[in-house]
């Protein structure tokens, strides 16, 4: 099984993959003028504006839920993975990835807004949505749905459980040993987390997206503060030893060690786990967001790009080189570097993390780090399950599957129970199948939409447009721009023109009714 999945993910994560992830960041980074760098600060001031409706969760919350998915155990253990089998260099390739990859997320996103549909009192969108409307392609909607449903209520689950049951295990011990049908020997350390992330995640997915945007919008920023705190603490206790790692990363990027050549590779693979611009992940929680413009939400989620691997995969580097807790395989069994700190560790695992916190607070770092990644992995399994949940609905349009919901709720906690048991390589492999697989689909797509009709660009210029004019009140007419199916933005510029007509109905009435009434009181 181990051997197939490593074939598999190897296949997928083929040289291709890599060039298509860079150069699509590239390209709508020329494109959109480079977005991500000239509208930083409106990015900032976007993210305290939104508010939520009924319908719609506000932009903080949609950032908070797509944050949910992108800050998880890539951010801890996924980093540790690109040094282990990339060396310093694949950090240097992870912010490549993260500056360019934040075009294509305001690409993607923007496009989950112009295409997000209303369906049973809440806001849906997502690439199965737009890659039908804006390319008239239902058959690729269905193979991209499918692909989303398998990957993240499946696949990508046991990615996050594995980190918080290897994490709590170098805390607490392996336990004592219970037999169990299908699972084998399992320690009860790992048996008893297991079962409370389960009733946990089983708790908080009853209660949909509104459930799921609140929980986050208060765990994220905290979670992700208190991490940073002890981060930026590591890292200040060994301030001198900075431009030297820094030094090292830049160097290494363009000339990985011998035996490995693999910077540029892990690298990417790690960022994109990581920050998933372009997998096709974030657009779901950019659809459910209330927003006077489409491109608002764009830029929101570009920023969700710098947060998640510019400062928190940027922090945990830093806190493993200072510290020297890592290692560099080699061919084989073989180490390129081979630090005393992190011997026997594995690099799939958030052990060098806690190791290198360990090292400067001596019985600190294994805790906080177990507490940390709970956290963080979490509320990924939250954001995993609204996407999953979302494409269902989207197969729902079409064809009414009995229990279909019901059966991804079940698979998602079977699939997060299985992962937090299992090892740590078997559940990233997995995980690397499923964001390969939905990469290609994803990218390919937002190319081919933009050479078929450039909305999301066209949404660009419209709202910069407006920013330049200074409006207070932001619209977004499809129809005027050439964007076609844009049906919910259609029906609210419909809706806003038919109350505009009503108003000056009113209006002509009362004035009319003022004019009798002077001519009456004039007659007597």
């Amino acid at each position: 099984m181990q051997a197939f999945v490593e074939f598999t993910a190897g296949m997928i994560w083929s040289p291709a993959l890599i060039a298509l992830c860079l150069g699509a960041g590239l390209f709508y980074s020329v494109i959109t003028r480079f977005v991500q760098i000239r509208l930083f600060r409106e990015m900032l001031l976007l993210l305290v504006k939104g508010k939520s409706s009924r319908t719609g969760i506000s932009s903080f919350q949609a950032l908070a839920v797509s944050l949910s998915g992108r800050v998880g155990t890539g951010n801890i253990a996924g980093v540790a993975a690109a040094i282990g089998f990339g060396g310093p260099g694949a950090v240097f390739w992870m912010w490549i990835v993260a500056f360019l990859g934040a075009a294509t997320a305001y690409a993607e996103s923007t496009l989950a807004q112009i295409y997000k549909e209303t369906d049973e009192g809440q806001y849906r969108g997502g690439p199965a949505y737009y890659f039908e409307k804006a390319l008239g392609a239902k058959w690729y909607s269905w193979i991209f749905a499918i692909a989303t449903i398998i990957a993240t209520g499946v696949l990508m689950p046991g990615v996050q459980s594995n980190g918080i049951g290897n994490a709590v295990v170098l805390v607490a011990g392996e336990g004592s040993l219970i037999s169990l049908p299908v699972f084998g020997d399992v320690g009860s350390t790992k048996l008893v987390t297991a079962s409370i992330i389960c009733g946990l995640l089983a708790f908080i997915v009853l209660g949909g997206v509104k459930r799921i945007a609140k929980f986050t919008e208060v765990v994220v920023p905290v979670m992700a503060m208190t991490y940073l705190i002890t981060a930026f603490v590591v890292i200040a206790l060994n301030i001198d030893e900075l431009p030297r790692i820094v030094g090292m990363i830049v160097g290494d990027a363009f000339s990985p060690m011998a035996g490995v050549g693999a910077a540029i590779g892990w690298g990417v693979k790690r960022g994109i786990y990581s920050n998933e611009a372009g997998q096709g992940t974030g657009p779901h929680a950019a659809a459910a967001a209330e927003v006077q413009h489409p491109a608002q939400q764009g830029l929101v989620q570009a920023f969700s790009i710098y947060i998640d691997t510019l400062v928190v995969c940027t922090a945990t580097a830093f806190m493993i080189l200072i510290t020297g807790a890592y290692n560099v395989h080699g061919l084989g069994d073989a180490y390129i570097v081979q630090n005393e700190l992190a011997n026997g560790l594995l690099a799939n695992s958030p052990q060098f993390t806690q190791m290198a916190i360990e090292s400067i607070f001596p019985g600190v770092g294994k805790p906080s780090v177990a507490i940390a990644l709970f956290f963080f992995s979490f509320t990924t399994l939250l954001a995993y399950y609204y996407i999953a949940e979302t494409n269902v609905a989207y197969i729902h349009k079409s064809i009414r599957v009995p229990g279909l919901t019901a059966a991804l709720k079940v698979g998602i906690l079977l699939a997060t129970f299985y992962g937090t048991i299992k090892t740590a390589n078997l559940a990233w492999g997995l995980g690397d199948i499923a964001v390969g697989a939905m990469a290609w689909l994803n990218i390919i797509g937002v190319m081919t939409i933009f050479f078929v009709a450039k909305p999301a660009i066209k949404a660009l210029r419209d709202y910069e447009r407006q920013r330049r004019e200074g409006v207070e009140n932001y619209t977004f007419d499809p129809l005027k721009l050439g964007i076609a199916n844009a049906e919910f933005w259609e029906g609210k510029i419909e809706a806003s023109e038919s109350r505009l007509q009503d108003s000056e109905g009113l209006e002509l009435k009362g004035s009319q009714k003022t004019e009798l009434e002077i001519r009456i009181e004039t007659s007597t």
